[in-house]
């Protein structure tokens, strides 16, 4: 199970647990990933995915998965997203 965002690709970190005597020993600093079902208007249909918070709060703050994805450029969006975004404006230009 990778951990990794589905929508922003946000994943594992490394660096550096530094202690008062300045030893450095190696840690990974892992992305707060939480499962959500996200709900596009436009599809109308539920998607079920692994979304860091940060990524969660930004689609709440922009008005849902639509907006959100409307209003990101492809290159910050991993491979499934961009598979959503394509399908929502298939739609909303059949409409």
């Amino acid at each position: 199970m990778a951990k990794k965002c589905d929508i922003s690709g946000t994943g594992v970190q490394s660096g550096n647990n530094v202690s008062h005597a300045n030893n450095h020993t190696r840690r990974r600093f892992l992305p707060n990933l939480q499962v959500v079902s996200l709900l596009s208007d436009t599809l109308g249909k539920i998607f079920k995915l692994k979304v860091c918070s940060k990524t969660l709060r930004s689609i709440e703050h922009n008005g849902g998965l639509d907006a959100y994805l409307e209003s990101t450029s492809n290159s910050k969006l991993t491979e499934e997203a961009k598979k959503i975004k394509k399908s929502i404006a298939k739609k909303k230009a059949s409409k």
